[in-house]
């Protein structure tokens, strides 16, 4: 048994660890995918069933469920060290129904500063400072590699309703750091908007992302015939939104503006 030490998650909560955890599970995708390049794959005892980075992994772990629907029974049955979650991705009553038997640590992220402080806290949690700054000093040159955008952009999350992005967002912050401009920065986190709305502003890009929701050509072309004079294009939601360590895998994006065949279900 180690020396226990105090440390504070991202919503001002103190959990203590006696030692490196040796079992941790992951209830947020873009952090399981952090884990294993922060080294850790083997330290992985659950994940959700969206924890599609690395390939593989979820045939070495055990799956906990989705990440509002988590099986606790499940996680209890995996006697982890450090449970992993996220104030937006995970309910508050799973997290605080986890808390109460489990060491759980959660996050916040609405901007690359707290996603940087996001790695640097599990990097000294687990004992890998130097790598976890290793993935922020690389995934800011990742950033600082490409050539700065421009433009007003709207980014869509989802159909019926057709949902965008606010400005107190991971993804709007993301935005502005590429050099666009989101056309709903003054709005709060992911608000519904219509057809009619879009075309009352003044807009350049209308990006349509992979995830949540799966935009397809077909809704390209059918937003394109509502809006003629605005430039529609999927985009790689994984490059706006997961904020682990996926931009340091860049050469999964395609083309200059990280436009990618649709995923299929």
């Amino acid at each position: 048994m180690g020396v226990a030490v105090n440390y504070q998650d991202q919503l001002g909560n103190t959990i203590i660890l006696s030692d490196t955890p040796a079992r941790i599970v992951s209830l947020v995708p873009s952090i399981t995918e952090l884990l294993v390049d922060l080294g850790l794959r083997k330290s992985i005892v659950g994940c959700t069933k969206f924890c599609v980075h690395p390939h593989g992994l979820r045939k070495e772990v055990t799956i906990i469920g989705g990440t509002k629907s988590v099986h606790i029974d499940k996680i209890s049955s995996l006697s982890p060290d450090l449970i992993l979650a996220n104030k937006e991705e995970n309910t508050q009553e799973v997290i605080t129904e986890l808390q109460e038997h489990h060491t759980v640590w959660v996050s916040d992220i609405k901007t690359l500063t707290d996603a940087y402080e996001m790695i640097a806290a599990i990097g000294t949690m687990t004992n890998n400072n130097q790598r976890a700054r290793e993935i922020v000093e690389g995934q800011q040159d990742v950033l600082s590699s490409f050539e700065q955008a421009s433009g007003r952009v709207a980014y869509m999350i989802w159909k019926s309703p057709w949902m965008t992005v606010g400005g107190d967002t991971y993804i709007n912050d993301m935005l502005e750091h590429m050099g666009y401009t989101n056309v709903f920065r003054e709005m709060c986190r992911y608000p519904e908007v219509d057809i009619e709305l879009l075309k009352s502003m003044d807009i350049d890009l209308i990006f349509l992302s992979s995830e949540p929701f799966s935009f397809a050509e077909q809704h390209v072309n059918n937003l394109q015939k509502e809006l003629p004079n605005v430039s529609v294009r999927l985009v790689d939601g994984e490059f706006f939104s997961w904020y682990g360590s996926r931009l340091l895998h860049k050469d999964t994006y395609l083309s200059d503006q990280f436009v990618e065949e649709p995923i299929k279900n």
